[in-house]
């Protein structure tokens, strides 16, 4: 193996032009590969650091009116869910729900701190699991707990940008109160608010909400989040079962879409998922399809070098070489080649990457209504750098596999009246 590589490295500094322009046409190609990745990363992380406050599993069941007559039952009869459907819904679909909740919302209302306010406010009346199940950051303060839902205090969440409006002159809501539809609440928490619409939302404990508003145990909405569904067919099949489920509850035919209404995000967070795949899929092949051009132009270059080498080869194979033996030099020097200046160039474009982040990553675009993220953490991970070193091995190993076969037929009689 020593004397293999004497003699490979004796080929190089032979050719070093050659060596020069197939390592220029190697190290450009992984580099343009990692660079398109890092990039590729950069636009997938801004959409999920801007999204993090959206749960892509969750699935919110209101009811509505049924578009049709059912068992002697009257059309347009109006379908009112309550905490028995979710008791149901969760014993029933155990393997198919992670945690499951009920809401109750109140619109139009106007909330003020002294002589400022803010008008069209909802009041959503929410139990502690709904804050993780619609992932609420509390900024300041505590989130909501079980003991407040069983004492029915009168307490509030509240958005910081709401705060700045109620509090303009820099003064804090946090352990003050507000006054909401002429009763007082006490703040005790001030949340992060990412969410573009223009509607304010105040949280408070569900069985206050109830209480005041006389609800009894009626609910607006129900939500229930998904576990294992990744399909469209798994999504659309749970949809029907709970549908079903519902209807035997309230009487309405199981296909009437209009007696309960279903907004699936899971379906969204499939989509994401797979224009995630399109993208990473979509830039590997521009990359490779910008190495295989690369690797292209090795092939070009050790065909010459092996035909420049002919009446070399010619005396091997008369001094008893084997066509393995010739193959497995040309194939080794082209692996070696390829390897050495595409690591390079995978170095370079990590460090352009990182050049990148520091330059242009991670940025604040200020829209108005909110500040986003974008361009966020355009690196590359240590599994793609793995697969292009994969990618560079095979890509040698193929430059130099035809002209090393080609170089193994030569006969020795015809080499040497080359």
């Amino acid at each position: 193996m020593t004397d293999l590589l004497y003699e490979i490295r004796g080929s190089v500094m032979r050719n070093k032009m050659r060596t020069a322009a197939t390592g220029i046409a190697v190290a450009s190609g992984i580099f343009l590969l990692i660079v398109l990745q890092g990039a590729g990363n950069g636009i997938m992380n801004t959409f999920k650091q801007n999204s993090s406050s959206l749960v892509f599993n969750a699935i919110h069941v209101w009811g509505g009116f049924t578009g049709q007559a059912y068992e002697g039952m009257a059309k347009w009869r109006r379908i009112v869910l309550d905490t028995r459907d979710e008791e149901i819904t969760r014993s029933k679909y155990t393997t198919k729900i992670e945690s499951s909740t009920s809401i109750s919302n109140r619109y139009g209302l106007v909330v003020s701190n002294g002589t400022d306010y803010i008008a069209d406010v909802e009041l959503c009346g929410i139990r502690p699991d709904y804050q993780q199940m619609a992932a609420i950051k509390v900024l300041r303060g505590r989130p909501l707990h079980d003991l407040d839902v069983e004492q029915r205090r009168k307490v509030v969440l509240i958005s910081d940008k709401r705060e700045k409006e109620l509090a303009p002159r820099g003064q804090s809501l946090l352990n003050g109160h507000v006054k909401l539809d002429g009763l007082y609440f006490r703040v005790v928490g001030i949340y992060e608010d990412k969410r573009m619409n223009s509607r304010a939302t105040v949280y408070t404990p569900f069985s206050t909400l109830q209480t005041i508003y006389g609800k009894g145990s009626s609910v607006d909405e129900m939500l229930v989040v998904g576990r294992g569904l990744d399909t469209e067919e798994a999504n659309t099949e749970f949809e029907e079962s709970m549908r079903r489920t519902l209807g035997r509850i309230h009487g309405f035919d199981p296909a009437d879409q209009q007696a309960v209404w279903m907004w699936n995000e899971s379906r969204k967070n499939e989509q994401m998922m797979m224009a995630d795949r399109i993208l990473k899929t979509s830039l590997w092949i521009l990359g490779m399809l910008t190495l295989v051009s690369g690797v292209v132009g090795v092939s070009n270059i050790m065909l010459i070098a092996v035909k420049e080498r002919t009446r070399e080869f010619g005396i091997r194979k008369a001094l008893g070489a084997t066509p393995w033996s010739i193959i497995r030099m040309l194939l080794l020097e082209s692996v070696l080649v390829t390897s050495f200046f595409g690591y390079i160039g995978m170095l370079a474009g990590v460090a352009f990457c990182s050049y990148m982040d520091s330059a242009v990553g991670n940025r604040t675009l200020d829209i108005g209504v909110e500040k986003i993220q974008y361009f966020v953490n355009p690196t590359v991970g240590l599994s793609t750098c793995l697969w292009a070193a994969l990618v560079l091995v095979v890509a040698g190993a193929l430059a130099g596999f035809f002209p090393a076969y080609k170089a193994s037929h030569v006969k020795p009689i015809e080499a040497l009246h080359a």
